[in-house]
């Protein structure tokens, strides 16, 4: 999967800005703020639809603009795509895939696959359940567009339940069962097809992440990751994972009812993280915590490759400077078959990476560089 071509106006601190990347390593230097990353997010709302750093399209639009364009030309398996996000200050954006009009943004899953590894994707281990479930379900949307849909139905549903407890609570009422029972077999319904892709997906990374872990550390440790849900479950048919996630909801329902709001289901799910048997969160040093995630997100790019037969684009957004020389070189390697994109202060200590074209980005503009 390539980036053939990207064109952003009034995006950002982009006034215009047209250029065709490089098929293999694209590495863009600059100084702070002089809008590396603004690239980088610019495809990655092409893959995922919304922006890694903001909730707020405004924040996107050019200041003193009403509103901005991103355009990406895209080749998958020898067929050519185009994406476009056209937003308008105030009144929200719009997708358009091949020049037509998107109706449902699972439509934009898959057209463009990739995988980001930012600074803030260290902090993967250490963080909140909230974003290991992020790093499972990102990488779901592209690869299962059905999943998209049903995590999007689930959190609809989930948001009316919980909108049915804090009014009852707010009014000191009790709410009306019958409507909680519609909203629990709506989330038994989604919540259990969810979970089973969730354990599905987590079997399949642990093996790519062990095996990437051993490689880095030189075998000398053993990590395992696995999916652990907020409801346990023991069996595979759909019927079993219903029954404990239907059976779940009904024994907090009281509790539910006193706190407002749904306390148990997939909406609370986590990862697993251990190394040699203990929990890498609470015993792994700070070196071990970030290879374990630098692990997770590698294995993140081998699956996609795996699934989809070709290599999804890679985005390394200023994330050398946080490794030791060991943890880059498993970095930059796993992007020798892949297009990436780098963005970094310099190229420094980048003499021996292979097919690496440098970008210099300054002024609101990039300039390729002759040379390293």
């Amino acid at each position: 999967m390539l980036v053939t071509g990207i064109r952003l106006y009034s995006y950002r601190s982009y006034d215009r800005l047209q250029f065709e990347p490089s098929e293999k390593l694209n590495v863009i230097i600059g100084q702070n703020a002089a809008g590396k990353t603004n690239i980088l997010e610019a495809i990655y709302l092409c893959a995922i639809g919304r922006s890694f750093r903001t909730r707020k399209d405004n924040e996107l639009i050019n200041m003193g603009s009403n509103g901005a364009y991103v355009g990406l030309d895209v080749v998958s398996r020898g067929s050519r795509r185009k994406i476009e996000f056209k937003f308008a200050r105030n009144a929200g954006k719009q997708i358009l895939i091949d020049g037509e009009p998107i109706r449902r943004m699972g439509e934009l899953m898959g057209v463009l696959n990739a995988v980001l590894f930012s600074p803030e994707d260290l902090s993967l281990i250490k963080d909140s359940p909230e974003e290991r479930r992020r790093f499972m379900d990102m990488e779901l949307c592209q690869l299962r567009p059905a999943f998209f849909y049903k995590l999007q139905q689930y959190n609809a549903a989930l948001k009316q339940r919980g909108a049915l407890l804090k009014n009852a609570l707010d009014m000191g009422i009790s709410p009306d069962p019958v409507q909680l029972d519609m909203w629990d077999d709506r989330l038994t319904e989604l919540g259990g097809d969810i979970m089973l892709v969730r354990r599905e997906f987590m079997d399949e990374l642990s093996t790519l992440a062990r095996d990437i872990n051993r490689r880095i550390t030189g075998g000398k440790e053993e990590l395992f990751t696995f999916y652990k849900p907020n409801v346990a479950f023991e069996e595979d048919g759909r019927a079993d994972v219903r029954t404990e996630l239907n059976n779940a909801l009904a024994r907090s329902r009281n509790e539910d009812i006193r706190k407002g709001y749904t306390t148990r289901g997939p909406h609370r799910d986590d990862v697993g993280i251990m190394l040699d048997g203990n929990d890498v969160r609470v015993y792994g040093s700070q070196g071990q915590q970030r290879t374990a995630a630098l692990s997770m997100k590698l294995s993140e790019l081998a699956l996609m490759r795996e699934e989809k037969g070709e290599a999804p684009v890679l985005l390394l957004d200023d994330v050398l400077s946080e490794l030791d020389h060991g943890r880059q070189r498993e970095l930059l390697s796993s992007a020798f078959d892949c297009q990436c994109f780098l963005t970094a202060t310099s190229a420094d200590g980048l003499s021996e990476v292979p097919n690496m074209t440098v970008f210099e980005c300054a002024a609101g503009g990039l300039t390729e560089l002759d040379d390293k």
